[in-house]
């Protein structure tokens, strides 16, 4: 089937954008809280996620789905999300989610049971061998709309809306079914990988980095802080600042987590690397343990000194759906520039 495509990206923006004559016009559409999925069918079918790991094996049964249910060949863009909770209630739950990167296959197939996943939809990319990549969005979502109606669960169309309004309703009545805010889509703009050009409203500041490293609590007893990176325009991975503040349990159960990932010496003892140090270290031990850059968390923060955070961010959930090296200051969010004397009175 090919390579999979690299999935479109957006770049985050304070409050949902009002339309311009420079987009074109905009369409809106929920920003789901799962895996960004791009699936390509033809006489099989492959998953990608950003990054381009493969994630087919992990869902058995969007697989099955999608053999079964998809009218011919074609390559979607989409979201893998779990659904839970009782009639009336659900929510999409990213715990259960997570769960599905499995390494044994028994276990990946009874999730596929206990926990089913979902395909949310929401962008046709080609289709019986034919690319859309150069149409604009609104042939796009048109085309999508044609080729998916009627298919059944689990493989469903994300909802849409060109009404400001509308999606700033969405933003706030969505979130309490766990849905993680707004995607805003100029209607004129072809298919473009790898490439920040869709414009997103979240309901908090967060970033994907890397897990560079740790070190222990001042109590002697599970981890104090974890280390965090990103990758810049020169693909370094340079220290960007860390995560603390964990309860007592999530102390010990981070060393467990951890422990496949820490670098070893040639004697088996762990490779400790240092910080830099400044007027506010100077007297402090800026140790840390090395680990293997192969886990991505997510974290939440306030925003940026340089290119540091400026302040400790907070540890949110692991993301073993994305590649390390796919973590970039570019996504960070850059606030709009703001005259200091509007500020000033």
């Amino acid at each position: 089937m090919g390579d999979v495509v690299a999935p479109m990206l957006a770049k985050a923006v304070p409050d949902v954008p009002e339309p311009d004559s420079v987009t074109g016009g905009l369409a809106y559409e929920p920003k789901w809280d799962g895996f960004r999925a791009i699936i390509a069918v033809d006489g099989g079918v492959e998953i990608g996620s950003r990054g381009a790991k493969p994630l087919t094996r992990y869902f058995p049964e969007l697989v099955d789905a999608c053999t079964r249910l998809l009218p011919g060949p074609c390559v979607l863009d989409g979201e893998v999300v779990v659904r839970t909770g009782p009639a009336g209630r659900e929510r999409l739950d990213w715990d259960a989610l997570s769960q599905r990167i499995h390494p044994a296959e028994s276990r990946v197939r009874l999730l596929s049971m206990q926990t089913p996943a979902s395909l949310v939809a929401f962008d046709l990319l080609g289709v019986g061998g034919e690319s859309l990549l150069d149409a604009p969005f609104a042939e796009r979502r048109r085309r999508l709309e044609q080729f998916l109606a009627g298919i059944p669960a689990p493989l469903h169309l994300s909802r849409i809306t060109t009404d400001v309004a509308v999606a700033r309703r969405w933003l706030v009545e969505f979130e309490g079914a766990g849905l993680d805010g707004v995607v805003a889509k100029p209607l004129a703009l072809p298919y473009a990988p790898g490439k920040r050009v869709m414009l997103k409203v979240k309901h908090e500041r967060t970033a994907d980095v890397v897990a560079l490293g740790y070190r222990l609590h001042t109590s002697g007893h599970g981890l104090g802080s974890l280390l965090l990176g990103l990758y810049d325009d020169a693909g370094q991975l340079r220290n960007v600042g860390g995560a603390s503040a964990f309860t007592d349990r999530r102390r010990l159960e981070l060393l467990t987590e951890l422990e496949p990932f820490v670098m070893r010496d040639d004697d088996g003892e762990p490779v400790r690397g240092e910080t830099d140090r400044s007027r506010f270290t100077a007297n402090k031990d800026v140790s840390f343990v090395k680990l293997w850059p192969a886990l991505v968390a997510e974290v939440r923060y306030d925003h940026m000194e340089g290119d540091r955070f400026r302040h400790v961010a907070q540890f949110i959930r692991w993301r073993p759906d994305r590649e390390p090296r796919s973590c970039t200051f570019e996504q960070l969010e850059v606030p709009a520039a703001y005259d200091l004397s509007r500020v000033l009175v």
